[in-house]
């Protein structure tokens, strides 16, 4: 069986007795620069790059010499743009690492060793703070009131951090030609590898309102304004479904996997009532599910933090394939439960460590014994992934990652 089989199959709620594994696949499943700089030195590799391609989470490209020692199954299809080394510039994180930016991303460094990013406008679109890990939003285009119309949504929705500094290969969607030049990309790379791809399209929906209105702001609209919910989602539709026609024409024959985003939970619960889900968000998520499964061979994957086991049967019923990154650390999330009430209608891709307490702060046997508790619970007829709870962040120790695949491995014999 190749990689891209034993992940499919897994999906698929086969057991293929070989334990499939990501890092990478997404940049919320993936290492941060920090992290991924401090690992290689581990490993003893010297050559090659550490290179950030999701700059606002500061998130790391694996290499594919390291997603062969570790035994990872994914990839990024982003990783088939900027491959030059003009492309890259070469930075040192606030840790002391040694990175590379892409060459478009020209931050601020501010003598108190902070950074900002200014769109073409002087508009002030991320900061992050000395010795921070990520740069955080600073724009929100609706924040101060509900606009009377939509009509300036795509300028505004430029302006948020996730779309002015987004990954690749999305930042060069804007050249001539891009779909067929993506198309062209990602047959080469189905060519070179069995690995399996993925591709991020986010279309999220909830989300999208939070970065446009604030947090706040928006959760109260939820509740007072679900007229202006409907109308933004109405109007998020049409891009959302005009992005996924093109990108299911251009590679839903040749990617495996299509990735969205919403995160619909926190730690003590979800952000709205299951009945507001149900009646603002979930027509829509059908729809998006309903395009990719009709117009592709993609399966659909679903990044959601937070405690969302209350709408996890609505997720199944939306038509979710996968969902990541099960936080088993939040409110209703227990491992075992999930797997026994869901298991055997969605993927869990993710779960298979905490990042919280155990990755970065337990020992190495610890995590390793986490790791395998995790493996045994989720990995029972197919329909498990193996990754951990979100993105692998700085102050990881090398030796707890490698702990950490060291139970993957051995959960393979």
């Amino acid at each position: 069986m190749t990689r891209r089989e034993r992940v499919l199959a897994s999906i698929n709620h086969k057991n293929t007795g070989s334990l499939p594994m990501d890092l990478g696949s997404n940049v919320s499943a993936g290492i941060s620069g920090m992290a991924y700089g401090n690992l290689r030195k581990y490993l003893g590799i010297t050559n090659g790059h550490n290179r950030i391609y999701d700059v606002v989470q500061q998130v790391a490209q694996p290499e594919i010499e390291v997603l062969d020692i570790i035994g990872a199954d994914c990839l990024d299809v982003g990783r088939v743009y900027n491959v030059e080394d003009s492309d890259w510039y070469d930075v040192t994180l606030s840790d002391g690492t040694a990175a590379q930016w892409p060459s478009w991303f020209k931050p601020v460094h501010n003598p108190d060793g902070s950074y900002d990013y200014f769109d073409e406008e002087g508009i002030h679109i991320a900061r992050m703070p000395k010795g921070g890990m990520c740069f955080d939003q600073q724009y929100f285009p609706y924040k101060d009131d509900i606009p009377d119309n939509l009509n300036d949504l795509d300028k505004q929705m430029s302006r948020v951090i996730w779309s002015t500094l987004v990954h690749s290969p999305w930042d060069h969607a804007g050249e001539d030609h891009f779909y067929e030049d993506l198309r062209r990309r990602c047959l080469v790379l189905r060519e070179s590898t069995d690995r399996a791809l993925m591709i991020t399209c986010g279309c999220n929906l909830f989300e999208w309102g939070t970065f446009l209105r604030g947090m706040v702001n928006y959760l109260m609209d939820i509740y007072s304004e679900p007229d202006f919910i409907i109308e933004l989602n109405e109007a998020l539709m049409e891009r959302h479904l005009e992005s996924l026609r093109k990108t299911c024409e251009a590679v839903g024959d040749v990617v495996d996997i299509l990735r969205f985003g919403d995160d619909l939970g926190m730690n003590t619960g979800m952000f709205m009532s299951r009945e507001k889900y149900c009646e603002l968000f979930k027509p829509y998520h059908t729809k998006l599910n309903e395009y990719v499964h009709t117009h592709s061979n993609m399966k659909t994957f679903l990044h959601s933090c937070g405690s969302i086991s209350p709408i996890m049967g609505d997720l199944i019923d939306a038509g979710y394939d996968i969902i990541n990154p099960v936080q088993t650390t939040a409110k209703d999330m227990d491992p075992a439960m999930l797997k026994r009430e869901f298991g055997k209608d969605i993927t869990f891709w993710g779960g298979g460590c905490n990042t919280r307490s155990v990755l970065n702060n337990g020992t190495p046997q610890e995590v390793y014994d986490y790791s395998r508790r995790m493996i045994d619970i989720f990995f029972q007829d197919g329909g498990f992934v193996f990754n951990q709870e979100h993105n692998i962040l700085g102050d990881v120790p090398p030796e707890n990652i490698m702990a950490m695949y060291k139970a993957v491995e051995d959960a393979r014999k």
